[in-house]
C-alpha cells in the first residue's frame, strides 16, 4: 500500500536556450512506466477533479501552465 511517505518531487530535466525551454520525459525520468496521459484543460478556478480512489497506481501530476492543490488522503484517517 502507498503512503504519503512514497510520494516525491521529480525534477523533469530541461533544455533552456534563446527560443525556450524545453522539457523531457523519456527513458528512465521517471521511476515507473508510463500506461497512460491524461489533459486537464480549462478547467474553472475552484472545480474540484478526481474524488475516488485507486488500489495501485502511479501518478505523474505536471501543471503545464498555472497552478493547482492536491490533496492526497491515505483512506485511513480523517
Amino acid at each position: 500500500m502507498t503512503t504519503n511517505a512514497d510520494i516525491q518531487l521529480i525534477e523533469i530535466p530541461k533544455i533552456q536556450d534563446r527560443r525556450g525551454n524545453l522539457a523531457v520525459i523519456e527513458k528512465d525520468t521517471i521511476p515507473f512506466v508510463s500506461k497512460r496521459v491524461y489533459y486537464l484543460f480549462d478547467v474553472p478556478s475552484g472545480s474540484k477533479r478526481g474524488g475516488h480512489a485507486h488500489k495501485e497506481q502511479h501518478e505523474l501530476l505536471i501543471a503545464l501552465s498555472g497552478s493547482f492543490d492536491v490533496v492526497l488522503k491515505d483512506g485511513k484517517t480523517i
